[in-house]
């Protein structure tokens, strides 16, 4: 009933099947709990024993009046009751043992030793107007003793292990069992309360740790040593308050939650019909408790049956420690509160539309779940997210959750189709591993061609070929190519989807058309040569660069015959061809090179001059021919002089070009005397032309023969510094002259000296060197004769006397 976001903690349902039908003629009184059975006793003096779905194992008819209190020990195997006319019952569940004890007043509590199983442990205490203890003593007589009395009823008692704890109209005492010895009271807060109407809660959370609830306050007690130093007279034992609060309304019943707290309230509000205090619903509250005040975790109001009628006395509430269940029972209801599990924490999620969380939250959980599946989780996501229309989303989230299951695929592509998103769904649907149907790809397909031209053309390179019929979407491309033949997009398509169907031919023509950059790597990957043979002009028109690459490259596929036949009717096409050829290998297309001479002239008169240079096969006549015709000069003076006539070269250089420079360049080159003589002859009678002669001919020519020539009175421009120039460079050639003259004679100089050094160097004679004449060792065996050897420097050793051998050579 709680519509805020927090999350509850608990969740809750009724206990039924064999409790319903208790209490619809009866109502409950009081109840234990054990981890294997529950124990309900009556206003009717009955004890049920009940498993942990309600249904009734056990019946004991104890008294005609209320059950006041019902103790287990811990192995579920002894039970004690009480009852409001005074008995008292405490007997075996399993076995015939059995004590019955009758008191003239209403007893309101029993508690049984926790280890009443054990011969040594036979106890158990009641709790009316005193406090009693019983145990089994010689001959197995139950031997009563007083442990309290004097401070009114005794209303509650909880023992632990050597603990027992109990409430009267005082405050709440605390009995060491071992020494015997009372080690605390904690007295009540609020006096003016009826204890029998608001009655102490008592709950021990371990061995050593008491929570009591009393009216609307709370105290933990913490069981401690004392020290050896301070006992004196004092208790071994003693209790300190580590936790007190107060809550908001009265305390019915206190349980343990790990290092939290259950707090079982009852609840009064004014009407506001009336206008008159009345019953509420009881409050099921998970606080924390800090030192002196308390943080709410969560709070639940709780409708049980008749809570209208209840009083505080009338609720209680019971726990079962290892399954954290809390049972809230009421005179005409047994609640039964349960921590939530991961399922439920999904339930919530689910119910708030938190899928994203929910879907989360189940894988990390998966192993634990029963109720839920994540791929239910997950489509009831894919669904929310499209009716948020969050259609995108819902697509991506499909790759996660559908996974490899193809049929929920199939299901959720026509449920999107439905909608009209199979654009969204589309980059999402699965292309390997695994596959759906060619008719989904193809409807997805469809839809795109029929609204996204640039939507299907991605689809197209993105999507593996063989996932789809490709005749049906060719053909479809087609019929749309009819309305709009020019469509670039569709048209590349097309070529993409030849391309898949291995109808290269077709795919190319397109490329082609279209200029597509993509062809010449069309052409290598799937070795196209054969197909473009007459298609050679189109790919030059496209790019001519990467077209004469491709073709030089592959050269033994297309020969260079072929390629020039197919450019006949395109000379700059074949120049550009050519060109590149010759750059490659100057004698491949050397058959070609009569034609090259007027593709350069016509086309690209820059590289015409390198071409004659670099050619071996160039006809030189038809060359000058052509250069000629074209008034080529710097051409016809090249292929003049290669072929023998530089006189007439020069003659052009200094007629047509008139570039003094470059006829004494071409002068210098050609080294011949006569021409140095026609070209002084030609400029003898032009000034600028003379000072461009001695500026440098000084060093080919002697300018005397030039200067002797100039007629008198002729003006030549800057012939001073013409003639300064002439006299610096002799000047120059004689220094060099000299300069190398020094050079050469310090150089013989010194191998002069070198030779002499090696002539005068010692060498080596030594017992293993042989007379080159006789061939016997050069030295003697007896080395304090004397003897004479000739060495030379070659190496070559001989006795004197065997050189004095007339045939010695």
């Amino acid at each position: 009933e709680d519509e805020s976001e927090e999350e509850p903690k608990l969740k809750y349902e009724r206990l039924s099947n064999g409790v319903t039908e208790i209490l619809q003629k009866d109502a409950a009184s009081c109840m234990t709990v054990h981890e294997k059975f529950l124990a309900l006793g009556t206003h009717y003096g009955k004890v049920y024993l009940l498993d942990v779905q309600g249904n009734i194992t056990q019946k004991f008819d104890v008294s005609p009046v209320k059950i006041n209190q019902i103790s287990l020990d811990e192995s579920g195997e002894h039970m004690g009751v009480c009852s409001e006319d005074g008995k008292v019952q405490v007997f075996g569940l399993y076995s015939a043992e059995e004590f019955h004890e009758m008191f003239d007043c209403p007893i309101k509590i029993v508690a049984v030793h926790p280890h009443f199983v054990r011969s040594h442990f036979k106890q158990f205490v009641t709790g009316g107007k005193k406090l009693l203890l019983y145990e089994r003593g010689w001959m197995n007589r139950w031997k009563p003793s007083v442990l309290h009395e004097g401070e009114g009823n005794i209303r509650n008692v909880k023992w632990r292990g050597h603990l027992i704890a109990w409430a009267n109209n005082m405050g709440v005492k605390i009995l060491d069992m071992i020494s015997k010895q009372r080690i605390t009271n904690v007295p009540r807060d609020d006096i003016s309360l009826r204890p029998d109407m608001y009655p102490c809660s008592l709950c021990w959370k371990d061995n050593l740790t008491l929570i009591i609830g009393w009216g609307n306050s709370v105290k933990i007690c913490s069981v401690k040593e004392r020290h050896a130093s301070e006992m004196r007279d004092l208790p071994n034992r003693y209790v300190e308050i580590v936790f007190q609060f107060d809550t908001e309304f009265y305390i019915s019943g206190l349980a343990p939650l790990c290092d939290q707290l259950v707090i079982l309230s009852y609840v009064k509000e004014i009407s506001e019909k009336t206008e008159v205090e009345c019953c509420a619903r009881p409050r099921l509250d998970i606080v924390q408790p800090l030192p002196e005040s308390c943080e709410e975790i969560s709070s639940d109001a709780l409708t049980v049956r008749g809570f209208q009628e209840n009083e505080c006395r009338d609720y209680h509430l019971e726990y079962s420690e290892g399954e954290s269940l809390f049972y809230i029972i009421s005179p005409r209801d047994v609640v039964v509160a349960k921590e939530r599990d991961q399922d439920d924490h999904i339930d919530w999620l689910l119910e708030k539309k938190k899928y994203e969380e929910a879907l989360m939250a189940a894988e990390i959980s998966q192993k634990t779940i029963k109720k839920h599946k994540i791929l239910d989780i997950g489509l009831a996501y894919i669904n929310h997210l499209v009716e948020k229309g969050e259609y995108d989303l819902a697509a991506r989230k499909c790759q996660k959750i559908l996974g490899k299951n193809t049929e929920l695929w199939e299901f959720e592509v026509y449920k999107f189709k439905e909608i009209g998103q199979l654009k969204a769904i589309s980059r999402y649907l699965p292309r390997r591993d695994p596959v759906l149907k060619p008719l989904i790809y193809e409807m997805v397909l469809h839809e795109f061609l029929e609204s996204d031209y640039e939507g299907f053309a991605t689809l197209i390179k993105e999507w593996p070929g063989d996932l789809y019929n490709n005749t049906i979407v060719v053909q479809a491309v087609v019929d749309h190519l009819k309305k709009d033949p020019q469509n670039r997009t569709l048209l590349q398509t097309l070529a993409e989807l030849y391309t898949y169907d291995q109808r290269y031919g077709r795919a190319l023509e397109i490329y082609l058309t279209l200029r597509h950059k993509d062809v010449f790597q069309l052409i290598h990957k799937h070795n196209l040569f054969s197909s473009i043979r007459d298609k050679i002009v189109l790919l030059m028109d496209f790019d001519s660069e990467k077209a004469v690459d491709m073709l030089l490259d592959n050269e033994d596929k297309i020969s260079i015959d072929r390629v020039i036949e197919e450019l006949e009717n395109r000379p700059e096409l074949q120049h550009v061809y050519l060109h590149k050829l010759f750059k490659r290998d100057h004698h491949k297309g050397q058959r070609y090179h009569e034609k090259q001479i007027s593709l350069y002239a016509e086309y690209d008169r820059p590289n015409l001059l390198p071409f004659l240079r670099d050619s071996t096969h160039c006809p030189l006549e038809k060359a000058l021919e052509i250069c000629q015709q074209r008034n080529f000069v710097e051409e016809t003076v090249y292929l003049l002089s290669r072929m023998g006539n530089s006189r007439s070269a020069l003659k052009m250089i200094m007629e047509e070009l008139q570039d003094v420079d470059k006829a004494i360049e071409f002068a210098k080159e050609q080294d011949d005397g006569e021409l140095w003589e026609d070209l002084i002859l030609y400029s003898i009678d032009k000034p600028p032309f003379i000072t461009g002669l001695l500026n440098n001919i000084g060093t080919h020519v002697d300018p005397i023969l030039l200067i002797h020539r100039i007629k008198e009175g002729m003006e030549i421009p800057n012939l001073r510094d013409s003639l300064v120039k002439i006299l610096q460079d002799y000047n120059l050639q004689i220094l060099l002259r000299e300069g190398c003259k020094k050079i050469l004679v310090a150089d013989s100089l010194s191998l002069l000296k070198k030779m002499h050094r090696t002539q005068m160097k010692g060498v080596l004679v030594d017992e293993e060197n042989i007379c080159e004449s006789c061939l016997s060792p050069i030295l003697p065996s007896d080395a304090s004769k004397s003897f004479n050897v000739v060495v030379f420097h070659c190496r070559h050793m001989f006795h004197k006397e065997c050189l004095l051998v007339s045939n010695t050579v």
